[in-house]
């Protein structure tokens, strides 16, 4: 039976188009996040992963989320002082560095 037979088939495939274009949107945020700790710490890609996954989880905040609030920082200079404390304190475990107050400029 096709979708059009079938409504609830609609809704599903719907449901799966909705969910796949929102892990589009958030896997390219979470690429730009990792982007600004590999500046920010001068580690590489692979690092700013373990780094941004690293925050998220002792923080208790979603990787998502850390991601956002790290792209906010990047346009406006402000970071929750919890994200900013485990950021610190991460990048140096993987390498010494201070995040500063504003974004760096480009």
């Amino acid at each position: 039976m096709t979708a059009d037979g079938d409504p609830e088939q609609l809704f599903r495939l719907q449901e799966q188009v909705r969910q796949l274009k929102e892990a589009v949107v958030s896997h390219a945020v979470v690429d730009q996040a990792i982007g600004v700790v590999v500046v920010l710490g001068a580690v590489s890609p692979d690092e700013g992963w373990i780094v941004l996954k690293e925050v998220s989880q002792h923080t208790n905040i979603k990787l998502r989320n850390v991601a956002e609030t790290m792209l906010i920082w990047g346009r406006t200079g402000v970071m929750p002082q919890e994200i900013r404390a485990a950021l610190e304190d991460t990048l140096d475990r993987h390498g010494p560095t201070c995040v500063p107050r504003t974004p760096p400029e480009g």
